[in-house]
């Protein structure tokens, strides 16, 4: 049976005093003890700052719009599966116009740019306005898809998932980060205008670091940022795409919750919230795959994080560089300098492995005190987090709860490394 106008019309309502909450939040930005420092740093990147609330009002509009016509609902689920795929078909193909253009205006051997990718830019502008009619419905068919998959995890009331499954592929803001030198802490963080240049970024980092020079300033590009509608970054792969929907929706669900409000307040609230997301959403992401879109791929997908077999073969392979594990060993050392309160020591020792990263193809533009405050806090596996014992605590729960869906009612009350102790205490002492 297909969804009535008024019943849409009611879902539409939800989703605006959702949307309402979350902008809210969403243009929370983490505040520093010390007010002052806050307003410091709110100042010199204002200039810079995105905009929530038009991006707000835009998306509403587009999402309000669209969800009273649906047209997937006419849409067998193969036809909905083969025209998600068609759709990031095409944006593969508009990062390749795109970097087509780029290459073309950085080549001096081009005498004139404009003109010599006049044809691909006319090919590229017919593209993105196709996107504009095709992709809410992308949006519409992966969100229905997400919805399906949480609630055999267990999730919802009688199938109806809350907060509802949204996102939307848009250009996404980057985000300044800020931790103290001495130590790594998130400090601080805003998100910033889409599009910035590494020149823009490089500016902005050192402003805030000449201003306050116990600061450590690093900005970064995101894959998708939990507004609501999700923000999703416009990539090409389905295995990447089916993740982070369902990875954003978590955030969503886990805002009316301890863990929810205290992401801004808390760096260990920060960091489980983080890490449950990414296990949600890796494991929504390979029951999407397998239900969905294996049996139209010439592909397997693996499960999350498999165990490789170890080869029989006398001549083994010669050993890969194992970017988390070299993190790792690269945070920890840094830990110990800085406990030792050997600031510059850490720092030249960091700028030395930025290049041994970029030797083996990663090219981290900054590798600071402010970037393992970032992405230390995606935990789920080990890497940039370090020692820090959360990630695997988190892990731990994960692994002796009997759903996705009662692992996440069980966290959602925690926010400290104690809480995640004291209730795999009580998991493990049920008979």
């Amino acid at each position: 049976m297909q969804p009535s106008l008024t019943s849409r019309l009611g879902k539409n309502l939800q989703l605006l005093s959702i949307i309402i909450l979350l902008l809210l939040i969403s243009n929370r930005s983490t505040v520093p003890v010390d007010r002052s420092i806050y307003t410091r740093l709110r100042t010199l990147s204002d200039s810079h700052a995105f905009d929530f609330t038009t991006w707000e009002i835009n998306a509403l509009t587009r999402k309000v719009t669209f969800g009273l016509l649906a047209p997937q609902r006419f849409m067998d689920g193969e036809t909905q599966s083969r025209f998600v795929l068609s759709y990031l078909n095409d944006i593969h193909t508009s990062r390749d116009l795109t970097n087509k253009i780029a290459k073309a205006y950085a080549d001096p051997g081009i005498q004139s740019p404009a003109k010599a990718t006049q044809q691909i830019q006319t090919e590229l502008a017919k593209l993105r306005e196709r996107f504009k009619h095709y992709g809410p419905v992308a949006e519409a068919i992966l969100g229905e898809q997400v919805s399906q998959v949480l609630a055999k995890g267990g999730f919802g009331t009688l199938g109806q998932i809350f907060p509802p499954v949204s996102g939307t592929f848009t250009p996404l803001p980057y985000i300044l980060v800020i931790s103290p030198r001495e130590h790594i802490e998130s400090l601080y963080q805003r998100p910033l205008i889409a599009g910035l240049t590494a020149a823009q970024q490089v500016s902005i980092e050192q402003t805030v670091e000449e201003e306050q020079p116990e600061l450590s300033a690093y900005v970064t590009s995101i894959g998708g940022l939990a507004a609501y509608p999700a923000m999703l970054l416009e990539n090409s792969d389905i295995d990447w795409v089916t993740n982070l929907v369902a990875h954003e929706w978590t955030h969503h669900h886990l805002i009316i919750f301890p863990l929810g409000w205290d992401y801004f307040e808390n760096p260990e609230a920060r960091t489980i919230n983080e890490t449950t997301a990414s296990l949600i959403g890796e494991w929504a992401g390979h029951e999407i795959m397998q239900h969905f879109y294996i049996p139209l791929l010439d592909r397997p997908k693996p499960l999350p994080n498999p165990v490789a077999k170890s080869s029989t073969n006398k001549e083994q392979a010669a050993p890969t560089f194992n970017f988390n594990a070299e993190m790792r060993e690269t945070r920890l050392q840094v830990d110990a300098l800085l406990a030792a309160g050997k600031i510059t020591e850490a720092e030249t020792y960091m700028e030395e492995q930025r290049w041994h990263f970029v030797r083996y193809g990663y090219n981290l533009r900054r590798l600071n005190q402010a970037y393992f405050a970032f992405h230390g806090a995606y935990a789920n596996e080990p890497g940039a987090s370090g020692s820090d014992p959360i990630g695997p605590q988190v892990r731990k729960l994960w692994a002796v709860s009997p759903s996705p869906a009662e692992f996440v009612k069980t966290i959602a009350y925690a926010t400290t490394l104690e809480d995640l102790e004291r209730i795999e205490q009580e998991i493990l002492s049920q008979p």
